[in-house]
């Protein structure tokens, strides 16, 4: 409103000095006319270089007008510069086109089964809705008498692992409560795969997915092998620090479903299996020891598990994700 006031102000003040000096009128006129003289020269000066020119590009005038065609040379290849800056600039650069490339190179298989479109992931889940869920399955499996528990009548929802590299695996349900539910700390020739998995189940089959465990440190890998209970695979021994493993459960009706002792969770389980093996993952229930349903890992060819490794493969999914936050 100030700045409206003091613009009314000025212009009343230039106005009424503009009316009351004739030398200001006069001095006003004359530059108009000056300016419009030079305007016109100016324009006349442009139209006969452009005539010139036009008439420079006919083949009759190359010996005549050589020195101006050069011009159109110039012309041409400032224009092709500048379409090519332009082009450069102005096409989006989005984290999805970053990993499209990665894995055109990286991994063509993938990249040819996504057609070149990368599947974006879905919001990281609610975490009192995976408490709710653990607790759930806890009181499942406490409503059981299982006053002698075995290895072959325990059923929990992530139940101890024998992998076939000979690597005990587990996931305990009161384990979840730090887990890294990040999916760009996943290696995209994981992510993706699992992310088809994901649409192949809610399109085809009516299940709805959440990631309870992604990427898991080294360290929390060590202090979940603490507890023969929970796993025997200590760091950089399991897929997970590799960010090529993951644990997923089920949504119904808004609640996340764990425990595998609902037969609707079992059975989504059991067509999650065999879709995760048809994009080239392995999956925890096809595992000759005891089974974990919910747990799919990529067995990249030629992985070599060193911390080196880890840190490598990690961080090709950890950099797309830092240029865009």
């Amino acid at each position: 409103m100030i700045i409206f006031i003091f613009s009314c102000f000025l212009l009343l003040v230039i106005g009424s000095a503009f009316l009351m000096s004739a030398e200001l009128r006069l001095t006003v006129i004359n530059m108009f006319k000056a300016l419009i003289s030079k305007s016109k020269r100016t324009f006349m000066s442009a139209k006969q270089f452009a005539n010139e020119m036009n008439t420079a590009a006919s083949p009759e005038q190359i010996q005549s007008h050589w020195h101006l065609q050069q011009w159109w040379i110039l012309i041409a290849g400032a224009v092709l510069f500048s379409s090519i800056l332009l082009l450069a600039f102005t096409q989006p650069i989005t984290a999805s086109k970053m990993e499209a490339d990665y894995l055109k190179k990286a991994d063509p298989q993938i990249y040819a089964m996504l057609n070149g479109e990368m599947l974006d992931a879905p919001p990281e889940v609610d975490e009192n809705l995976v408490q709710d869920a653990i607790n759930e399955a806890l009181a499942l499996e406490n409503s059981i008498n299982t006053s002698v528990i075995s290895a072959e009548n325990i059923a929990p929802a992530y139940p101890n692992i024998l992998t076939d590299d000979g690597a005990f695996e587990a996931h305990s349900h009161s384990d979840l409560s730090n887990a890294d539910r990040k999916w760009h700390k996943m290696n995209p020739r994981f992510k993706q795969r699992l992310l088809m998995v994901i649409k192949t189940m809610r399109e085809q089959h009516g299940y709805e997915m959440v990631l309870l465990e992604g990427y898991r440190s080294p360290q929390r890998q060590n202090s979940l092998a603490t507890n023969i209970n929970t796993t025997r695979a200590r760091g950089y021994q399991s897929y997970h620090q590799f960010g090529l493993a993951a644990d997923i459960a089920f949504k119904r009706n808004g609640k996340v479903v764990i425990s595998e002792r609902d037969p609707w969770a079992m059975r989504g389980y059991q067509l999650y299996g065999q879709v995760a093996e048809s994009v080239g993952l392995t999956w925890g229930g096809r595992w000759k020891s005891i089974q974990d349903y919910g747990h799919t890992e990529y067995r990249m060819p030629g992985l070599v598990k060193t911390k080196e490794m880890a840190d490598k493969l990690t961080s090709e999914g950890q950099l797309q994700a830092s240029n865009f936050q």
